[in-house]
C-alpha cells in the first residue's frame, strides 16, 4: 500500500470530526493508508495569526449550518457541542499517546463521539474519566501516558511540523506532498489518491552529472520523502564507454521489470 494521506487534526473541531467519519472510507476506496497526525489546532492558530471561524459571529453562524448540511450529506450524527471552544490538550496529548496502540481507533471513535455527537463537556476530568471507562480505557493509564515528557513533546513537534509544512487550520490533509485543507475538501483527497502514482522510481545519472559533480542522490532523497515513492539512482561514474553504458541499460530494464513491471521500458 504505498499512498498514504496525512490527516492532521484535533479533536476540538467540528470540521475534523466530520472528515474523521468519511476517511477511512475513502481510504478504503482508494487503497490508501491514513498517517494520523494529531495536533494542536491553536498552537497552529497563534503561530500563523489564524482564528476560529466562531470569533466572527457572521461567520460562526454560516459555519454552523454548513456543518450540518454536511453532516446530513454523510449520514452522520452531529449535534454542536455547547462548550465550544475548548481546550483540548490533555486529549490531543491522549491521542498521541495511543497513536501506535490497539486502543487508539477506540479512544479517538470514544472523543469525537463524545464531543460532536453527545455534547459532552470533555472539559471536565470526570466527563472525560466515565466517556473512557465506557470505552474500555483504563483511566490511570490514560493519565499516565499523558504525563509523560515523551508525549508532551511529541505533540509539540507535530504541531510545529504542522505550521511549518503551511497548515493554518483543521482538518489538513497531505497527499503527495499537496495539501488539502478543510472536511469540505475531501473530494480533493480523494481525487488526489486515485491519481496513478508510479511504485517505484528510477533515476539513472549520465556522465554529464558524474563530472559535474552534481548531487543527484541528495536530490532523489528530497524528492523518495516529499512524494512517498521509492527512488532507486543509479549513478554514472564519469564518461561511459558503450559496454558501460549498455549494462546500465539492461540493469534498468531488470529494475523497471523487477519493481514496475515494465521490462520493455526503454
Amino acid at each position: 500500500m504505498s499512498k498514504k494521506v496525512e490527516f492532521f487534526f484535533d479533536v476540538g473541531s467540528p470540521a475534523s470530526y466530520l472528515a474523521w467519519t468519511q476517511l477511512e472510507s475513502i481510504a478504503q476506496r482508494t487503497n490508501a493508508k491514513i498517517i494520523w497526525r494529531p495536533m494542536l489546532l491553536g498552537a497552529v492558530f497563534q503561530a500563523t495569526g489564524n482564528a476560529s471561524p466562531a470569533a466572527v459571529p457572521a461567520k460562526g453562524a454560516y459555519m454552523l449550518k454548513d456543518l450540518q448540511h454536511f453532516s446530513n450529506i454523510y449520514g452522520v450524527p452531529f449535534n454542536f457541542n455547547p462548550f465550544f471552544p475548548l481546550n483540548t490538550m490533555h486529549l490531543m496529548r491522549g491521542a498521541t499517546a495511543y497513536l501506535e496502540e490497539p486502543e487508539f481507533q477506540t479512544y479517538l471513535a470514544a472523543i469525537f463521539n463524545a464531543l460532536w455527537s453527545e455534547q459532552l463537556n470533555m472539559e471536565s476530568p470526570e466527563v472525560v474519566a466515565e466517556v473512557l471507562t465506557k470505552a474500555g480505557i483504563d483511566v490511570t493509564d490514560f493519565m499516565a501516558r499523558i504525563s509523560e515528557t515523551e508525549v508532551k513533546e511529541r505533540l509539540k513537534d507535530t504541531t510545529e511540523e504542522a505550521v511549518a509544512r503551511g497548515v493554518f487550520g483543521a482538518p489538513s490533509f497531505f497527499v503527495n506532498g499537496e495539501m488539502f485543507f478543510g472536511q469540505d475538501r475531501l473530494s480533493f483527497v480523494e481525487t488526489a489518491l486515485k491519481e496513478k502514482t508510479p511504485k517505484c522510481i528510477i533515476v539513472v545519472s549520465g556522465c554529464a552529472a558524474a563530472v559535474i559533480g552534481d548531487d543527484v542522490q541528495s536530490v532523489c532523497n528530497k524528492l523518495e520523502e516529499k512524494y512517498n515513492v521509492p527512488i532507486i539512482f543509479i549513478p554514472g561514474s564519469g564518461f561511459m564507454s558503450d559496454q558501460t553504458r549498455d549494462g546500465l541499460l539492461l540493469s534498468t530494464k531488470y529494475l523497471y521489470k523487477k519493481f514496475v513491471d515494465v521490462g520493455d521500458k526503454e
